[in-house]
């Protein structure tokens, strides 16, 4: 999983769009911290992204050997049998 608390900082410069800086700076807006949290969140999900596709193969065959057997271990399982 992918974690990115904890990590130290970094500086770094960026090209905003100076209307939206401005009114972000009016707003109070911590522009680092929002920056920093929007570009976790964008990171994360591409990282997933990219995950699903590389293992897109091995998960439709996944799929399809528990749609042909059903679940490991479904006998175990006394909550799937509707209260018995």
């Amino acid at each position: 999983m992918l974690r990115f608390d904890d990590a130290p900082k970094r500086a770094t410069n960026l090209s905003l769009n100076a209307k939206v800086l401005d009114a972000a700076k009016e707003l109070g807006m911590n522009i680092s911290a929002t920056v920093d949290e929007l570009l976790a969140a964008e990171v994360r999900r591409r990282y997933w992204e990219r995950w699903n596709e590389d293992n897109r193969e091995a998960i439709a065959d996944y799929n399809a050997r528990i749609e042909r057997e059903g679940l490991p271990l479904t006998r175990y399982r006394s909550f799937a049998k509707g209260g018995e």
